[in-house]
């Protein structure tokens, strides 16, 4: 068997044959891991014939003359058609304001750069192909505060940890609400919040908000129905249910438990939707409107729903690469019968989603009418669930026989598997990268930025067949042009911002080209560290990354300082004894640099408190002074908290994405540490925009 035409075919197919590790060191890809990733991405590689065979399909496929539908460009430059047709051909091109372009190809192919931005319907030669035209760059902080030299600020929070009374005993977007009512009032012009990409409403169980059904809808379970449709429409509902007293009981419990709280409240929703059915509401024509306007896409992930609630109810697996071969495509007579048989279940599902868009609608305005310049930030997971509803419905764009991670590294040294599937790169090219679109505007909907978990996979992504370890997978590259194009098109045209969550082994020149489309990187103060445990200056920190203090997946400053990642990590058994000493000694090293580089600044440490709220106090004023054009404080940072969201590398052991702040949202900023930090913190801003302006 010849492993260099194997190598030739994985090379063709968008796999890194050759990469380097997080360490500098270069690797190879094994034969059989090649294999068993390109028989997952469609390409069978066990022997010689079917290497040649898949070869060839592939050739046929990148040279054939037939146009993509969607080829994409950047404004004022022009597109190199000379693949596709002979120097001078005529085009005619239809632009989005419903008037025409006529333009003729150069000596060279070349398409000329007049076109503007937007998505333009060109026809040459009989051929027909969507060309999406890019602004030179996205939407930007500086766009959004109205300031040439941004010093803005705002806070992080995980939707859920919030309270209110009467929540059920979870965060929604009321508590939301509430929270950019004060936040804004107090000058914050951003607030980012975990991503609410819809789960399964069948499976509980299921709560990470990172490895979701689809990132094409809303979790409905985090709608205040009663913002929408009144609160004695909720109360009724409530009433109508019997769960008055388990939903009280769940609202005084310290964390999320979320397979009862999500089950108690799925039964009064469907109550609700029952006397909304019944009655003659005046929100009956908005809810069809957007029923109406959401389409197919709405249809297949409701329909989805439905088939796993049934499924459920009979003990047979949710996953729909698990069910009949009837059931297995959208599009299926069988599922169409199936639609009408179940026409209300369906009908609730959209009603659901409906609930949860007019609710985050109501969030951004509020957001935005009590002064903030950009209002949400959405956080957008690096993949869906392979087994659920986006998968399902968007076959051909997305991988469902493989799964995503990361290969090994120092920390991980059997790599990291996150269960979730990815785009394939050569459906979302055949398909005119629909799927990509259409997630994209699903998620800048309700916001007014976007946080773009891992965005290293725009460009490549490590893939892992199912089953296999993660060790056992490869780099898959995918067309980050025209993502990014596509990218900065639709925050030009939605009025947001986008972070590009940029932590970890970033691939040569992603950066610069995330920074040239004023799409912001992500810098973490616990890990701005130099030479060991020397933290980089505040003058040192770039223009062209938001800061933070500290992210989900880390500890909180206060938690950092005391060691209680290490405490947890030691007590689980994620770590030995030796190591264990070894991580202490090190972390009494960074405390010791932090503070040095803290205890430039005279105004710190000056106060006689505790040790630790000094140091949170000091990081967040550093943070403030630096030349970040967004500083993001996690709202546990701003409360002092010690306890962090997620702890990565467990399951069931540490309670993720189960914990709640103390107090209702409507009241947090009103905690003495959380105001002085944030008065810290704009004061920081503004002697910051002073000094750079």
């Amino acid at each position: 068997m010849s492993d260099a035409q194997l190598e030739i075919l994985a090379s063709r197919a968008g796999l890194a044959v050759d990469w380097i590790d997080a360490n500098g060191r270069p690797q190879r890809v094994e034969p059989r891991v090649l294999r068993a990733v390109l028989a997952s991405l469609g390409h069978p590689a066990d022997n010689d014939r079917q290497i040649e065979a898949s070869l060839r399909q592939l050739l046929q496929v990148q040279q054939s003359r037939q146009l993509p539908p969607l080829l994409t460009a950047d404004v004022g430059q022009g597109l190199d058609l000379g693949h596709y047709f002979a120097p001078d051909t005529p085009c005619e091109i239809h632009l989005e304001d419903g008037s025409v372009l006529n333009l003729k190809l150069d000596d060279n192919s070349m398409l000329p750069g007049l076109v503007p931005v937007g998505y333009q319907e060109v026809s040459i030669a009989g051929q027909h192909f969507t060309l999406a035209v890019a602004p030179e760059r996205c939407y930007s902080v500086a766009d959004a505060v109205d300031q040439a030299t941004p010093r803005a600020w705002g806070l992080s929070v995980q939707l859920y940890s919030l309270r209110r009374s009467g929540d059920g005993g979870y965060g929604d977007t009321q508590a939301l609400e509430d929270l950019a009512r004060v936040a804004g009032e107090r000058g914050a012009e951003a607030l980012a919040i975990s991503p609410l990409h819809a789960m399964f409403s069948s499976d509980t169980g299921r709560y990470s908000p990172y490895s979701p059904s689809s990132r094409l809808f809303l979790n409905s379970l985090y709608a205040a129905p009663g913002t929408i449709l009144g609160e004695r429409a909720w109360r009724s509902a409530i009433d109508a249910s019997g769960l008055g007293p388990q939903l009280q009981q769940l609202e005084q419990q310290p964390m999320v438990d979320w397979p009862v709280a999500a089950q108690a409240r799925q039964k009064v929703l469907r109550a609700l939707y029952e006397g909304f059915c019944q009655g003659e509401h005046p929100l009956h024509q908005d809810f069809a409107s957007f029923r109406h306007a959401s389409g197919e896409a709405l249809e297949n992930h409701c329909r989805f729903e439905a088939i796993q609630a049934q499924r459920a109810a009979r003990g047979e697996s949710l996953d729909w690469r698990q069910w009949p071969d009837a059931w297995r495509t959208p599009r299926s007579p069988a599922l169409a019968q199936f639609a009408e048989e179940h026409a209300s279940d369906i009908g609730f599902y959209a009603f659901c989603q409906w609930l949860i868009a007019r609710c985050l609608e109501r969030v951004q305005a509020t957001a935005r009418s009590s002064g903030m310049g950009i209002g949400l930030i959405a956080d957008l997971a690096v993949g869906a669930d392979g087994g659920g509803s986006q998968a399902w419905s968007r076959q051909d764009e997305l991988l469902a026989a493989l799964t995503v991670g990361a290969p090994p590294d120092i920390l991980n040294r059997q790599g990291q598997g996150w269960g979730i599937s990815a785009f394939s790169p050569e459906g979302l090219v055949r398909n005119g990268f629909h799927a990509f679109i259409e997630m994209l505007r699903a998620n800048f909907a309700h916001a007014g930025g976007l946080r773009i978990d891992h965005v290293m996979g725009l460009q490549r992504l490590w893939v892992i067949p199912l089953g296999a370890p993660p060790c056992d997978g490869a780099y898959l590259y995918y067309p980050v042009d025209d993502l990014l194009r596509l990218l900065t098109l639709e925050s030009h045209r939605h009025q947001a911002i986008v972070l590009g969550e940029d932590l970890g082994t970033v691939p040569d020149g992603l950066r610069e080209k995330l920074s040239a489309r004023a799409m912001l990187g992500m810098r973490v103060l616990l890990f701005e560290q130099e030479h060991g445990t020397h933290f980089r200056p505040i003058l040192d920190w770039p223009d062209n990354a938001l800061a933070t203090t500290s992210t989900h997946d880390l500890p909180t400053l206060n938690g950092w300082w005391q060691g209680r990642d290490i405490d947890w990590s030691a007590r689980l058994g994620l770590v030995d004894e030796s190591g264990e000493t070894h991580w202490r000694e090190h972390r009494q090293r960074e405390r010791e640099g932090l503070r040095h580089a803290l205890s430039r600044d005279p105004q710190n440490f000056r106060e006689d408190t505790h040790e630790a709220d000094q140091v949170v106090d000091a990081s967040v004023r550093f943070l403030g002074h630096t030349r970040a054009p967004l500083v993001l404080l996690p709202l546990e940072d701003a409360l002092g908290i010690d306890e962090q969201a997620n702890l990565p590398g467990t399951l069931d052991s540490h309670p993720n994405w189960r914990r709640r702040l103390a107090g209702s949202s409507a009241a947090l900023l009103d905690d003495p540490d959380a105001a002085r930090r944030l008065e810290l913190l704009a004061c920081a801003r503004q002697q910051a925009h002073e000094r750079d302006r």
